[in-house]
């Protein structure tokens, strides 16, 4: 694998980590950013340059992708500068934004008219998990191509698992953005009232953290908003789209989901004020008195 050429496209705040990782241990890696700044110390490093998408896919053989939008992936995936036509026979490509799972599935049925086989990967774990190589990636796609893609996954991830067929990684990750919007609002609240009732709250997270009630929001973000740190580790405006997403899916399959409608409402109103920028933890300024 030390000969295998590798790709990677999007060195935001998560990505950036995750190319530094593949870059540690496969040296042959080549980056694509709309800002090339961005990606200046992985060159600096020994990464290479590619001035497009179109030129990166034809010249290597396993390409990730981390971006911000449904419509960021669409950019750079089709059309005539496009990943797909583009790529090389026989490229895997792997998207790891969080995005639309009929979009994974359209990827998916058009390279494989192409000889170009795709993973839709979503990523959980935020900025400390990129830089730790201990995010959670759940994905959809074919087995084989899947195992051939987990070496290189593993060293941005541990905890890595198929979940079906393309469209499968991403109805994945809407599940775990459900489940973190609701508790969100908990550790706020929890936060809040700790805080009214005149407790020492860095000692009251010692102790619910550790007990039925913890979480991984609980553990990691609860302290930042004691510290007051929005310091993103996943933008405000990132998770609103990927509420959105689900929230139409849900809709799509006919079923309610009034807790995460609460949530996105809240993070809506958390935008409104200037805020989408910070990291999801800034919604307990709302609270703030």
């Amino acid at each position: 694998m030390e000969t295998t050429k590798v790709g990677f496209i999007g060195t935001g705040v998560m990505g950036k980590s995750m190319a530094q990782h593949l870059l540690n241990k496969y040296k042959n890696l080549y980056v694509f950013t709309r800002t090339k700044e961005k990606a200046r110390d992985l060159i600096g490093q020994g990464a290479k340059w590619s001035p497009s998408p179109a030129e990166l896919a034809s010249s290597v053989d396993i390409l990730f992708t981390i971006v911000g939008y449904p419509q960021d992936v669409e950019e750079i995936y089709f059309g005539e500068k496009g990943i797909l036509e583009n790529g090389k026979k026989g490229l895997i490509a792997v998207d790891m934004t969080t995005s639309k799972p009929s979009l994974a599935r359209e990827i998916y049925m058009k390279a494989s008219h192409l000889d170009i086989h795709t993973l839709d990967a979503p990523v959980s774990g935020g900025d400390t998990g990129a830089k730790n190589g201990t995010l959670s990636i759940m994905v959809g796609g074919e087995a084989d191509i899947f195992e051939k893609a987990l070496p290189f996954m593993e060293t941005f991830g541990d905890n890595i698992r198929r979940q079906g067929e393309a469209g499968a990684g991403q109805h994945t990750k809407m599940a775990n953005q459900i489940a973190i919007a609701s508790n969100m609002i908990g550790v706020c609240e929890a936060l809040v009232y700790a805080k009214r009732a005149g407790l020492d709250v860095e000692q009251v997270l010692k102790s619910i953290a550790g007990g039925a009630a913890g979480s991984w929001s609980l553990s990691n973000l609860a302290p930042r908003m004691v510290s007051e740190n929005y310091e993103p580790g996943f933008f405000v405006k990132h998770f609103i789209k990927d509420m959105g997403i689900a929230l139409e899916e849900g809709e799509r399959m006919a079923l309610s989901l009034p807790g995460l409608s609460l949530a996105k409402e809240m993070y809506d109103e958390l935008k409104s004020m200037g805020a989408e920028n910070d990291g999801t933890q800034a919604l307990i300024k709302l609270w703030k008195e």
